[in-house]
């Protein structure tokens, strides 16, 4: 069976685990621990970052290859068009997803974490002691933006970041008023890139990840809250209502994480 080595609120995972359930592919998660779960999957694979998927005894690093790789193996229910021009926009817009929404929805989220005791103690692990949470909410929000200049997530590159993705959820809005997907009249890679990715934006209402009640169907104030963006929540909702495969659902094997052993 496949193996997904992951973070459950990774958007990159989120992104593999979106096109796994549209191929129709059974697999279990590995939820990696921060640390010395990444050492463990460096020793491995070579490297620490999530998300890995192995195949056998193959391990294929980085959601993209994964993707490719997934559609060499399993072509059942493709997900790059075999024409040019379709084939061409899909991977562009795919590109730009993890690149734009992938990297600034984490900016954008560690912003709204700095401002909100009760929202970073909600995105611990479920599993989190009592004590551990407490002691992360009353971190001083002071401090958090403090740390966040020294992670390279000041106050201006947060809110560059809020911006920039003002600017792409608009352009989606605007890509999907008129079209049921973003590149031809099939869902393509395109779709469950940027589908997937917009997890930390705003957060699934139904059973598709481990969190708490508090946090489904909340997002980032401005961004997952916003009127204006609604269509496009609205449209990848539908989506997951369709391809992604609830955590509940029996047919999922392996729906809850299994954390990495260290030997």
């Amino acid at each position: 069976m496949l193996e997904l080595y992951q973070f459950e609120l990774s958007q990159y995972s989120e992104k593999v685990r979106l096109i796994l359930d549209f191929k129709g592919l059974e697999y279990r998660k590995i939820e990696v621990t921060p640390g010395v779960g990444q050492l463990e999957l460096f020793r491995l694979t070579g490297q620490r970052q999530v998300p890995v998927l192995k195949d056998g005894n193959q391990y294929i690093a980085d959601s993209t290859e994964i993707a490719k790789y997934l559609e060499r193996k399993y072509p059942d229910r493709p997900i790059i068009p075999s024409d040019p021009k379709q084939r061409a926009v899909c991977l562009l817009i795919e590109e730009w997803a993890d690149e734009s929404i992938g990297i600034k929805s984490r900016k954008a989220l560690f912003g709204a974490l700095s401002q909100s005791e009760n929202y970073r103690k909600s995105l611990l692990p479920m599993a989190t002691p009592d004590l551990v949470k407490t002691l992360v909410g009353v971190v001083p929000n002071d401090v958090l933006r403090v740390l966040g200049f020294g992670v390279g997530y000041g106050p201006d590159v947060v809110k560059s970041a809020e911006e920039d993705l003002k600017q792409d959820l608009e352009v989606l809005c605007l890509l999907l008023a008129e079209s049921p997907y973003l590149v031809g009249d099939q869902p393509t890679l395109a779709d469950l890139a940027v589908a997937g990715l917009s997890i930390l934006l705003k957060f699934p209402d139904k059973p598709y990840l481990e969190l708490p009640a508090t946090l489904k169907g909340k997002g980032i104030p401005g961004l997952g809250d916003n009127i204006a963006y609604q269509s496009f929540f609205d449209w990848r909702d539908r989506l997951y209502v369709q391809y992604r495969k609830p955590i509940t659902q029996v047919s999922t094997i392996g729906s809850t994480p299994t954390s990495i052993q260290i030997d």
